[in-house]
């Protein structure tokens, strides 16, 4: 997508320091995933994984990123989940669209209504990304606050990549592809507000994730080394590896976040919350 702008623009950082935030898009549902025994009809991200709804493992590890000024949730209309779950290190509107970009566009447009200027980075994060840790959050952060563009977290492509030709017989192997430049994207993904909104205005239709929208403007945002544990919970064997390793975990953050002091209302030093 890289290709559909003759130019190549650049983005030079403001002199005065921006301000982080966070957005989860969170008004899936998550269609493909649905856990073994999990209840019909609820939202992939609302599943319990590890004694926590999925969610809620993923706000934890935001909410450990001391210098995040909000952390918004976009929601589906309609959705009554975090009615149930308030919490000082969150808060969640119901500015959810059909699609992702939709859905970031309207959380963009919340946070601006609440104080975010063009400047300020946003991480945009998925919300069944619930692997995510702190330290790869504050080590996008490091990495991208003083990049002109921005960047995302992103695996490096370590298995041998196969294309595919079909036939009566099912799929066989056509070439094999040179992985030496290949990463696998992740999020968070860490951009401007004032760019990834007007990229998102004109290519969110064709962008399957912030970078690529980026990118159809003909931008190079940075790859910054996530990991292999940070995966999207998209099938249903998902969930069993991220039982098994929340549960290595055990998850004090987790357990701590939203069932200790802060769960009561203590907000974190230094933090805005709505």
């Amino acid at each position: 997508m890289s290709d559909l702008l003759p130019s190549r623009p650049t983005l030079a950082p403001p002199a005065v320091p921006a301000r982080c935030w966070a957005l989860l898009p969170c008004a899936g549902s998550g269609a493909r995933a649905v856990a073994p025994g999990a209840a019909a009809g609820v939202p992939k991200q609302y599943q319990t994984v590890a004694g926590q709804p999925l969610v809620l493992h993923t706000l934890a590890a935001f909410a450990g990123v001391q210098r995040l000024l909000g952390t918004l949730v976009a929601v589906a209309a309609g959705d009554t989940f975090f009615g149930a779950h308030p919490s000082e290190l969150y808060f969640a509107v119901p500015c959810g669209g059909p699609t992702r970009a939709e859905t970031v566009l309207g959380g963009l447009r919340v946070l601006r209504e609440r104080g975010a200027g063009a400047d300020d980075w946003v991480l945009v994060h998925d919300a069944a990304r619930c692997l995510v840790t702190t330290a790869q959050i504050d080590a996008l952060i490091d990495a991208c606050e003083h990049d002109s563009v921005g960047g995302l977290l992103a695996h490096k492509l370590a298995d041998t990549l196969k294309t595919a030709s079909g036939g009566p017989g099912g799929a066989r192997v056509a070439s094999t592809v040179d992985r030496s430049d290949k990463w696998l994207a992740q999020t968070p993904q860490m951009f401007r507000m004032g760019p990834l909104e007007s990229a998102l205005g004109q290519y969110g239709a064709q962008a399957t994730d912030e970078a690529s929208a980026m990118e159809a403007m003909g931008l190079h945002p940075r790859l910054v080394p996530g990991g292999a544990q940070n995966f999207k919970v998209t099938y249903p064997d998902d969930f069993a590896l991220a039982e098994a390793v929340l549960a290595q975990r055990i998850l004090p953050a987790t357990l701590e976040r939203f069932g200790g002091p802060l769960a009561q209302g203590a907000p974190l030093p230094g933090r805005t919350f709505f």
